[in-house]
């Protein structure tokens, strides 16, 4: 059925559209008009008004098989990773862990019951499932998904995990809620988690939180390794000091950007200097404005 909103200020319009943009998914990069129409529940000339619309502007294109997304639909991806601030406060980070432990490391962030990579650094390996930036998996069979809903009450990590997941992907490890919950107490008391294929079968992976300046989970930090060519001791004796260094790294950066003030662009006037121009008024000059400590 088609989105429906809860508020007067809800456009439904701009839902429809998102809606046609997600039906794109993997294994369906091109979809004709008809399987736009019964995958988002909308009538079939609301479908094509959408598809015409994202077409002009960028975000679609049309093919002989029907419909297909163009790569700026990355730009809306793109702009969160980048308003966060994170990449580039992680990133000299990110490649020197990769350069000590020799494995594929990544960021994700919690999105519903599913996590979602945001940064990403790989090493040529043995590669069971693609990842890549905008890649979900089930939160709760991946290390960083683990301290991700770790961080939150009980209570909520079950809210969010009776959620469904948006993967696709049906993870080898479904346990009961007292197994999880179980498994989630004893990654708040260590601080990190490890998964040992119990997302597929290959992958496993120690994670551990990254933090902002007022101690919030923001993202979680983890190295991937094969399990034919990582040994679990490896993992967690040898990777595990480095990837919490670089975790606590990030998490002191991350802080420090945060507070600095905002820079206002050239030739623009900063908060501070209108808070004076207010104080003084409009007719009197910096040079003869009283001076405050």
């Amino acid at each position: 059925m088609p989105r429906e909103g809860t508020g007067p200020d809800f456009i439904e319009a701009l839902a429809r559209g998102l809606d046609v943009i997600t039906a794109f998914r993997p294994g369906r990069p091109v979809m004709s008009l008809a399987e736009v129409a019964t995958d988002t529940g909308l009538a079939r000339p609301t479908a094509r008004r959408i598809l015409l619309t994202l077409t002009e502007l960028g975000y679609v294109r049309q093919c002989a098989a029907g419909f297909a997304l163009t790569p700026r639909v990355l730009d809306l991806g793109v702009a969160y990773v980048r308003s966060m601030g994170l990449w580039d406060v992680a990133r000299p980070h990110l490649e020197r862990l990769v350069e000590q432990t020799d494995e594929s490391c990544s960021i994700a962030q919690l999105d519903g019951s599913d996590i979602v990579y945001v940064a990403r650094v790989a090493r040529p390996k043995i590669v069971t499932l693609s990842v890549q930036i905008g890649t979900r998996f089930p939160a709760l069979q991946t290390s960083l998904g683990k301290v991700l809903l770790a961080a939150l009450a009980p209570d909520e990590a079950a809210r969010v995990l009776a959620e469904p997941s948006r993967s696709g992907l049906t993870p080898l490890w479904r346990p009961e809620r007292a197994e999880w919950e179980a498994e989630l107490c004893d990654v708040r008391a260590r601080g990190w988690a490890l998964t040992d294929e119990q997302l597929a079968r290959g992958i496993r992976s120690v994670a551990a939180p990254l933090r902002d300046g007022t101690g919030r989970v923001i993202a979680s930090l983890n190295v991937n390794a094969h399990a034919a060519e990582t040994p679990v001791d490896v993992l967690v004796h040898a990777h595990l000091p480095r990837l919490l260094h670089a975790a606590g790294e990030i998490s002191l950066d991350f802080a420090r950007m945060e507070s600095v003030p905002h820079q206002a662009p050239a030739g623009g006037t900063s908060q501070r200097q209108l808070g004076e121009i207010e104080q003084r008024g409009p007719g009197q000059s910096p040079e003869s404005a009283p001076t405050t400590p």
